[in-house]
């Protein structure tokens, strides 16, 4: 089957040029409401910042979903024929997760408004890992126990929610990370012929990177948690989409391939777990003794660590493609 080129790039530029225009738009509505982040604690901004950036990449995201969705639906739809077979095989999957999207974007939201208690937040965030695991792909690691596969599934979305959640600590660098990562999805998916997935994979890199200019060195706008949590729910579904093994491609160490591409972030939190927990701090209160942090101690300035940090995601994940 023919990879349907055309149809990702204009997909890409799509969710790239979504997220790039409206965040001027999006940024000037979160300053009349007052959604920002007002300087404070751990913070060095000096004036509020606008939380625009989880809606300019969730517009990124919808753009292209809905040019797509209206060529399904029209004659112009027979130059889809290359993903056919898994919008007709997985198209109640997607629609699931698209569902648990605007729930955990929903979720982050709540909590960049109220600042929710650790419990309800944590409830929301397993709500949403349990949706996707009763209606998408769930992780096995060739255990055949189905209760097995809740339990690691449910984790996993959990994990990398509150790991990317975790990594946006300086401007930039969950963007960064999760551009980078979503790239790498797209182009393990591709060249294994699972192309409705490496059209996911694009338009959430589209719409990251769309976003990326306006927060990176300089930020006009932050992601917030809405974002984050978009980013970090992203990152797990992509993870979760791809056959890694199959008939085709017999290697059961493939299956670790998205521990690699998620590496920095991974590490990151079960770094800052471990010693919260050492030293006897809640694993949820904020500190600066995250990687980019360290980085910064050690004499990078903020913007050289955060461009370390993504070249060190960018050659660990090359290492699933070994």
């Amino acid at each position: 089957m023919k990879f349907p080129f055309d149809l990702c790039l204009l997909a890409f530029a799509g969710a790239f040029v979504g997220s790039l225009i409206s965040l001027p738009l999006w940024r000037r509505w979160c300053l009349r409401t007052g959604h920002v982040d007002d300087p404070g604690h751990r913070k060095i901004q000096t004036a509020p910042v606008p939380l625009a950036g989880g809606l300019a990449v969730l517009t990124g995201l919808l753009l292209p979903l809905a040019g797509g969705s209206a060529l399904l639906f029209s004659r112009a739809g027979s130059g889809l024929q290359p993903l056919q077979y898994g919008l007709e095989h997985r198209g109640g999957q997607m629609l699931a997760l698209a569902v648990g999207a605007a729930a955990i974007f929903t979720l982050g939201w709540l909590d960049d408004h109220r600042e929710l208690k650790p419990l309800p937040k944590f409830l929301g965030q397993l709500l949403v890992a349990l949706l996707v695991a009763s209606a998408s792909k769930r992780a096995t690691l060739f255990v055949p126990s189905l209760l097995f596969s809740y339990i690691i599934t449910i984790l996993w979305i959990l994990t990398l929610i509150n790991a990317f959640n975790f990594m946006d600590n300086m401007n930039g660098l969950c963007t960064g990370l999760g551009a980078i990562a979503a790239l790498q999805f797209a182009v393990f998916s591709g060249l294994h012929g699972q192309y409705l997935i490496t059209l996911v994979a694009l338009v959430t890199a589209g719409a990251l990177l769309g976003f990326l200019p306006h927060n990176f060195p300089g930020a006009r706008a932050f992601l917030g948690d809405a974002g984050s949590h978009l980013v970090g729910y992203l990152m797990a579904v992509l993870a979760l989409l791809p056959h890694f093994y199959t008939r085709q491609n017999p290697r059961p160490w493939a299956v670790l391939s998205p521990l690699a591409i998620l590496a920095v972030p991974l590490a990151d939190l079960v770094w800052v777990a471990l010693w919260r927990w050492r030293n006897g701090k809640p694993f949820y209160l904020g500190d600066t003794n995250h990687l980019s942090h360290r980085l910064v101690r050690l004499g990078l300035s903020r913007s050289r660590a955060v461009l370390v940090i993504w070249l060190i995601a960018a050659a660990l994940g090359s290492l699933a493609f070994f």
